[in-house]
């Protein structure tokens, strides 16, 4: 059974979370808010770190100037070990002059921002960046590490010699109406997922409910894989040019503002042929649309390839209950009343059915066919009551040949790894690394070597 911590949070979040969403059904409608800017001021935020805290440097952009849509890119420190035969990594040096101030601080803040502008970390004591020229070996200048290791990756050198990591497109849960990208429960968990899969995170920031309801999360999703497809070529073109470096003195491929439109980080370290969608509760119903419509893009997204993807707990319903939708109805966390409130704010009043494709997985209709889904792992909880539903979805996948096996943990409840850094569950790190076990078959140069 769950602990008794589990059980009181469950109580506490349901209870707010009702009140919420009950306000929200009697809020004013979305044409109140044509811009899609959806305030959760009661939810804690991380902010964005480009030091390399726990071994992850984060950084924020917003992707289209007519939404709140944006995404948060989550680097892992080894993507800066270089390719090379017999090389050495290039670790940040420590400030020797002033500790690292705490991530989300306002000392970190200042400072941070401070360095990003100015590339240099401390004037009195640190290296600045002439001097990092000069005294770096190899490819530092390229990587352009900071002392007190900030990575403000604005001039990587755009050459072979970067490790390439896979690409992970995250895109969070909170029931279509909360959560966000750069929650502290969604940054802690993509830190962890981003270290363990050696992948570049990216979380998507999707619009929210009822301010945006379908197919706005979904069409979100979708733009963020056609930015990353614009990106890759972006990439490829700036190479082709001779562009180097991605400095101030070659934005050749600039936007009509002047501003570079390479995104440096996934230019230097993003390999988009090895794409990973990673989906949590509702975001892997996102998720599994962003594949099927990534397989009806076809070349159009080139060179972006859907690898496989991973669903976690999904958000999936129907009409006719699964045996676990009758018997855990009153489930922990979102049982059926507080899922039905959550539709009921997604989907627009006239297209309300719980048989709804973006609902339901195993309506007719859904294109494409099943057998072209890319791999496909499934990770479920003992006391989530859309459960059933879930598995039933892997096993129509599997009688079609793709590979879609069911992680399923015992004791565990709807959200149990990603709310690991307030649930503490002792299954959230256990889930983290079967997830890296699985989906390095696939991300992996050698993948064989990681099968079961």
């Amino acid at each position: 059974m769950p602990t008794v911590a589990v059980k009181l949070y469950s109580v506490f979040f349901k209870f707010l979370l009702k009140h919420r969403l009950q306000n929200r059904i009697q809020a004013p409608p979305e044409e109140s808010n044509p811009f899609g800017v959806t305030s959760r001021p009661d939810e804690s935020v991380a902010a964005a770190n480009p030091s390399f805290s726990d071994g992850v440097a984060t950084k924020d952009i917003h992707i289209d100037p007519f939404t709140s849509l944006s995404i948060r890119i989550f680097l892992p420190e080894s993507a800066l070990t270089p390719t090379e035969p017999g090389s050495k990594p290039h670790p940040p040096k420590p400030s020797t002059t002033n500790r690292k101030p705490e991530p989300g601080s306002a000392q970190h803040e200042t400072v941070s921002s401070h360095a990003l502008r100015r590339n240099s970390y401390d004037p009195s004591g640190a290296p600045t960046r002439e001097e990092t020229r000069r005294n770096s070996v190899g490819d530092v200048e390229g990587l352009n590490l900071m002392a007190g290791g900030v990575y403000g990756g604005y001039s990587p050198a755009m050459d072979n010699r970067r490790r390439k990591l896979p690409v992970m497109m995250q895109f969070h849960g909170g029931g279509w109406v909360s959560g966000s990208n750069d929650s502290v429960a969604n940054d802690f968990f993509c830190r962890r997922i981003a270290k363990l899969c050696d992948v570049v995170v990216v979380a998507v920031g999707y619009r929210l409910a009822p301010e945006n309801r379908y197919p706005a999360a979904f069409e979100d999703g979708f733009k963020v894989m056609n930015w990353l497809a614009k990106q890759a070529n972006l990439a490829e073109c700036s190479k082709s040019m001779g562009i180097k470096k991605l400095d101030g003195n070659n934005r050749h491929i600039v936007d009509s503002f002047g501003a570079s439109m390479v995104e440096p980080w996934l230019a230097a370290h993003g390999n988009l042929s090895r794409c990973v969608l990673l989906g949590v509760s509702c975001g892997a119903n996102i998720a599994d649309f962003v594949a099927r419509k990534t397989l009806e893009a076809g070349k159009l997204l080139d060179p972006v390839k859907v690898v496989a993807q991973i669903l976690m707990y999904p958000f999936f319903i129907g009409s006719v209950p699964t045996r676990s939708e009758i018997k855990l109805a009153n489930s922990y966390f979102y049982d059926k009343g507080m899922c039905m409130l959550a539709w009921k704010l997604f989907l627009p009043e006239e297209e309300f059915s719980l048989d709804h494709p973006a609902a339901n997985p195993l309506v007719s209709g859904r294109g494409p066919p099943l057998k072209l889904m890319p791999p496909t792992l499934t990770v479920v909880a003992e006391h989530d009551w859309m459960r059933d539903r879930a598995i039933a979805y892997s096993e129509e996948l599997r009688k079609v040949n793709v590979d879609a096996p069911v992680l399923e943990y015992k004791d565990a409840v709807h959200e149990f790894a990603t709310l690991d850094v307030l649930l503490k569950s002792p299954q959230a790190q256990v889930c983290a690394e079967d997830i890296a076990i699985w989906v390095k078959k696939y991300i992996s140069l050698r993948g064989h070597e990681f099968s079961y």
